[in-house]
């Protein structure tokens, strides 16, 4: 029988504190470390030893039953961003996309240049003047190439002695909003919602005497081709992998035809995803791993939605082809506004995903069959 654990108002306002501080740290891609120190400093509180790869992946195992299938639940550190191409002479800023940034969403946006901690440099992406701006002009979504940043500099050396040089990581100014109930939005809820609940997920199983073998993992570079992930993977063999992010909510008048996904109404299970612009991959989870949750949110009374779409993919994609193949599942948080400046989701749905995840993995034992033909139709 899967483990009892309650959502109480303890582990919603840890996932909000937990959250909020995660959203406040930049983490561009491949600049993950502040991100990195935050969640050691707090694996430490908790008990955990752990290392860190030459890629950066922040990794930390719990040793369990050696006969049960071993568990890799992971969620990436990393966010999308910019990066700086050239310091104009007026002291104007160019710069390059690093993964998924929406140009229609950019102009206007506040932006900070990660120099460090203490140094970091405040910009905005510049938008022509609305007063001279012709008919044609103010439908147009400009090319990032085309766009520049200003950050106050009137020339190149001012902006270099400010320690901005080619190469500098630019995210979305770092903060969050709280909204009414339990929704918050943020820069980078994508994916800091699933370290914060991987975080309560290795509070809950420190307590516990009985599992699986786990190794929780805080991946790197997820937005930059996913990865971090795979590395990880490849160094702990793990039977059956877990990987939490977001799943794309469908309840606003722009999504309808995307799916049923709701925000507030629960975690939710990826069924299909693929990716069809550039990246051919995707996922298709594993059937003994889709049974197992289906039936701990049936028998613990969670509302597990489910998610089939094209548009998007996980670091799935490439884990469940490492060594002689992993059990993957992509589980998740309905979020709206994705890869936007403000994304939004809901602390409710990270409990729910938390006491799910909980439940579902102290299942798992030397009972649980990965074989396939009784779980395919």
């Amino acid at each position: 029988m899967a483990a009892s654990f309650q959502i109480d108002a303890a582990l919603k306002d840890r996932l909000r504190v937990s959250l909020c501080d995660l959203m406040l740290i930049p983490g561009l891609s491949g600049y993950e470390g502040r991100v990195r120190r935050y969640i050691a400093r707090e694996l430490d509180r908790l008990g955990f030893k752990h290392s860190t790869d030459r890629l950066g992946n922040l990794i930390a195992t719990l040793a369990g039953e050696a006969s049960a299938p071993s568990v890799m639940l992971y969620a990436h550190m990393d966010q999308l961003g910019l990066i700086v191409r050239k310091i104009e002479a007026s002291g104007l800023i160019r710069v390059e996309r690093l993964g998924g940034v929406p140009e229609r969403a950019l102009p206007s946006q506040e932006v900070l240049f990660c120099i460090g901690e203490g140094r970091d440099v405040k910009g905005i992406i510049a938008n022509k003047s609305h007063h001279a701006t012709s008919q044609d002009e103010k439908y147009k979504v400009l090319p990032y190439q085309d766009l520049y940043i200003d950050a106050g500099f009137s020339s190149d050396l001012e902006a270099q002695s400010a320690g901005i040089k080619v190469g500098t990581p630019v995210v979305y100014r770092p903060h969050h909003v709280a909204l009414a109930g339990d929704r918050i939005a943020g820069t980078s809820v994508d994916d800091r919602a699933g370290c914060a609940v991987v975080l309560e997920v290795a509070r809950a199983f420190a307590q516990m005497a009985k599992h699986p073998t786990i190794h929780f993992v805080f991946s790197v570079q997820e937005e930059f081709n996913l990865r971090g992930a795979v590395t990880a993977a490849q160094a702990l063999s793990p039977d059956i992998a877990i990987q939490l992010d977001l799943i794309l909510a469908a309840d606003t008048p722009d999504m309808t035809s995307r799916g049923d996904v709701r925000l507030g109404a629960g975690p939710a299970m990826s069924m299909y995803s693929f990716h069809g612009r550039g990246t051919l991959n995707g996922a298709i989870p594993h059937p003994a791993i889709v049974t197992l949750f289906d039936e701990t949110a049936r028998d613990h009374d969670v509302n597990l939605q489910r998610s089939a779409h094209i548009g998007a993919l996980t670091e799935s994609s490439y884990v469940q082809l490492v060594h002689s193949g992993v059990a993957v599942i992509d589980l998740g948080f309905p979020c709206r506004y994705t890869h936007s400046s403000l994304e939004l989701c809901d602390i409710g749905d990270l409990a729910e995903l938390t006491r799910l995840l909980v439940a579902g993995i102290s299942r798992i034992d030397s009972a649980l069959s990965l074989d396939r033909d009784p779980h395919e139709p």
